[in-house]
């Protein structure tokens, strides 16, 4: 089966329909200009040749990791010091716990109500950049991306999503960033593959990857084995998205098939959303799926190899794809640097 995602017949996505305008928050790439998102990588192709960055002396940038974190965490330092910007960085195990209920009562675990925790980075830096990953427990409590949302609405500030239960879009800029530095074809064929992991994880950085190609106009298939299929939101998000750009979506589990004839395999592994919080059923259900591990004869003709990062060898991906001329990884994990670089020049100007 390669059942084809319908185009919409609602109206266009803002994304589709929208000059570029100034920007003040970077929450989810496919909610911006495709104009602005151009504008941005094309800068950020111009701080990877070599161009100066632009200075803001006195501003000041906050960054606030509630999860771990190595490529963000470094990368938005090292922005942060080229762009002379005086840095604030906090750690999940170094502030107090959050809560994001309206009207609760707290007695409980949660010392502090995000409501004053974002308020109060919103009075000490210029632009506040947060990390909160979903709690894995309830769906729809995720799918609502509440600590984001509730940093989004009461720091004050622009906020930037360093990944969220949602969302990944400055991972999505990156990868955007490194598809036109390897001149990957705009109408070329994406295939976001599911592999396996030991265990379940988050959806921010598929979905991101299935909008950013969708919205970049490629033709995209989201390869799964069944029970692993993206959340109906977000495949319709990415379809709408592929309508304005004259791309393409569609889903499949059917692995020779799908990756025929690709410019790109992206491997990524995710959670079941029918198992969503139940960790026992969930190890279960994936537990025949260790084939499902990107191998040299995914990748046929000149298909490239992408991934986030971090990765686990032989078991996402064969040591001879990681280590072979494929392998867009490193460039991948460059160009975060350069991309956030321009999203920061962007937001301060």
């Amino acid at each position: 089966m390669n059942p084809t995602i319908q185009p919409s017949t609602t109206p266009l996505h803002p994304a589709a329909t929208q000059p570029a305008t100034a920007l003040r928050d970077f929450y989810h790439l496919g909610a911006l200009p495709t104009q602005t998102v151009q504008l941005l990588v094309q800068r950020a192709a111009e701080l990877r040749a070599g161009a100066a960055p632009h200075q803001f002396p006195g501003r000041a940038l906050g960054l606030l990791f509630l999860n771990p974190s190595l490529r963000t965490s470094a990368s938005f330092q090292r922005a942060a010091a080229r762009l002379q910007l005086e840095l604030v960085q906090l750690s999940g195990d170094g502030v107090w716990g959050l809560e994001t209920a309206t009207g609760t009562v707290m007695d409980g675990a949660a010392a502090e109500h995000v409501r004053e925790a974002a308020a109060v980075l919103g009075r000490y830096v210029d632009v506040l950049a947060v990390r909160a990953f979903p709690a894995g427990k309830s769906l729809n409590d995720d799918l609502r991306d509440p600590l984001m949302n509730a940093f989004r609405n009461h720091a004050g500030v622009p906020l930037i999503n360093m990944e969220s239960a949602r969302w990944h879009p400055c991972q999505a800029l990156a990868d955007w960033s490194t598809l036109e530095q390897h001149q990957i074809p705009t109408r070329g064929r994406l295939v976001l593959s599911w592999a396996w992991h030991p265990k379940a994880l988050p959806h921010a950085v598929p979905n991101s990857t299935l909008c950013m190609a969708a919205q970049r106009g490629m033709d995209v298939t989201v390869l799964h084995p069944p029970g692993y299929a993206l959340h109906p939101s977000v495949m319709a998000e990415a379809a709408q998205l592929a309508q304005a750009s004259g791309g393409r979506v569609s889903s499949s589990e059917d692995r020779e098939r799908a990756l025929a004839g690709t410019e790109v395999v992206y491997a990524k592994s995710w959670g079941s959303l029918d198992c969503w919080g139940d960790a026992a059923a969930e190890s279960a259900q994936r537990a025949h799926l260790r084939d499902w591990c990107v191998q040299p004869d995914w990748l046929q003709g000149s298909a490239r190899f992408m991934h986030c990062l971090p990765l686990r060898r032989n078991v996402v991906a064969a040591d001879a794809v990681l280590d072979g001329p494929a392998s867009l990884l490193l460039d991948q994990a460059e160009n975060r640097l350069h991309a956030q670089t321009a999203l920061l020049e962007e937001i301060l100007s």
